[in-house]
This record gives C-alpha cells, structure tokens and sequence, in this order.
C-alpha cells in the first residue's frame, strides 16, 4: 500500500492496463455491433446515442473497430518485447561471458541492426516480406533485440568479475550453471524496466507501421490502420481521435509500470 500512494501513477497504469486486455478479450461479448459490418447510409455518422463513436467512411461502427483494435494491437506489442527480449538477454548473456571472438562476433551483430533507425529497417524488412501482422511482428523482433543485448552484456561483464562467481567456480560449477542460475538472476532486473518500458514503444512502432500500409490488411479493426484511415478524412474527427486515444493512453500506461518498476527494483531509487 505505501508503494501505490507514492507512486498513483503505476496504479493508475496497471488499471488502465488490464482494462484494456479485459476491453480486448471480451470484445466479441461487449461489442455493439460486427466491426465489420458496412451500412453506406450510415458512413461517416458522428457519434451518437446508437454509436457512440460514430462511423467510419463504410459505416462500420467505430466502438466496435476499436475495441477489436486492442486484440491485434496489444499481442504484437507484448509479443514483439517477449521475444526480443529473450533474444537479446541471450546474445548479450553469451557475448559478455565468454568474450573474445564469440563477445566481437556477436557484437558487431548487434551493432550492424544498431546502425539502422529502427523504423526504417523494420519498414524494409516488412516491405520485404510482405504486409501483415506476422511479417510487421518478425521485422520489429529483429530490430528489438539489439538493446537488450548491449544491456545485458554490461552487466554480464561487471557481475562475472564479483567474488560470488568467483566462489562458485572454486567450487567447481560449470560456465552454463554460473551464467544461468548465478550471474543472469543478478542482472535481470535492468532488462526487466527496459522491458516494460518498451512495450508502449513496441505498440506505438507497430501502429506505425500499420499506420504506412505494412501491417494487417486494410479492412482489419486495428488502431494504426483506423488512424490511416482517420487522416484523409480529418473534419470527420472521431474517425482518427479514439483510435489514435487508444494508442495513446496505452502507451502512457506502459510508461507508467516501467517508471515504477525502475523504483522499485533500483535500490539506489527504492529508499527515497
């Protein structure tokens, strides 16, 4: 309790979060209408008692697009932190461990995804491959991991010179055990904030690349696509403003976690 008075904003995150996933998962339940479902004579209806939201420039009913949105939108972001974290957690666990060719090898691999800005090569790779959610998910993996690597490789070296892991090597541990049960639970904290604070940032590049044509295809209720399609009609603003709140507000939420977990597990923050 005395945690959550001092910090109501990672309260008001984790709130607004799950209710967002809970908005997502029900949707099929507490959606008005099929987000699907075109009726001409209803294009570009403003809100209204019927539609909240109002409609889209096919009458398909915007409420009911957005919370279909957070289905694609949500999953792509948690999954695309998910595994570019475990990726880069590894790369960087080996790299700092054994040094030497394999610590340049897998270096300059990182540093080579590193030189590109990570919305242009994730928009090539997508280009490359072709649009849709799983393409704009794999390009946004490859471009993710590099961070957590270079993190966690810092820590690696710091902590694998401490007297800890000296104790267990006099003991006779093997690398894998020393890396995996001994230096990794001591570093992980780190990649953890970096984490949770890069699932906004994974949602937002996502509704980017949504936003440019090179995610799901252009009927589908997701957020980036919804906001695309808002900016060619900007006088009919409830056509890009609540897709483009859900972005937003999801990605402040994020912000907040990440803010709170970084309080709570740096103990150089945790006593003031």
């Amino acid at each position: 309790m005395g945690f959550a008075r001092r910090n109501p904003l990672v309260v008001f995150g984790l709130l607004v979060v799950i209710l967002w996933i809970a908005l997502a998962l029900l949707a099929p339940i507490i959606a008005p209408y099929d987000p699907q479902k075109q009726d001409v004579m209803l294009s570009l209806e403003p809100p209204s008692p019927d539609y909240p939201f109002g409609n889209d420039e096919l009458g398909r009913d915007m409420l009911s697009r957005v919370l279909y949105g957070g289905r694609s939108t949500i999953p792509a972001g948690l999954v695309v932190v998910l595994i570019g974290s475990l990726i880069g957690t590894f790369v960087g666990a080996i790299a700092g461990y054994l040094g030497g060719l394999w610590d340049e090898i897998m270096m300059r691999l990182t540093e080579l995804v590193m030189a590109f800005p990570t919305i242009i090569l994730a928009l090539a790779i997508t280009a490359a491959l072709g649009p849709s959610i799983r393409t704009a998910i794999i390009a946004l993996v490859i471009v993710w991991w590099p961070s957590y690597a270079r993190v966690v490789r810092s820590l690696v070296l710091e902590a694998k010179s401490q007297d800890y892991v000296e104790a267990m090597r006099a003991v006779g541990a093997t690398g894998p055990y020393i890396l995996f049960r001994t230096i990794l639970p001591n570093c992980i904290s780190p990649a953890i904030i970096l984490a949770t604070l890069d699932i906004g940032t994974a949602i937002l590049t996502f509704a980017g690349l949504s936003f440019l044509g090179l995610g799901p295809e252009p009927s589908s209720p997701e957020w980036g696509r919804m906001v695309s399609a808002g900016v060619n009609l900007f006088d009919q603003w409830w056509t890009w403003l609540f897709p483009g709140l859900g972005i937003a507000i999801l990605v402040l939420a994020f912000n907040f976690i990440g803010d709170g977990l970084r309080d709570l597990l740096d103990p150089r923050l945790r006593n003031r």
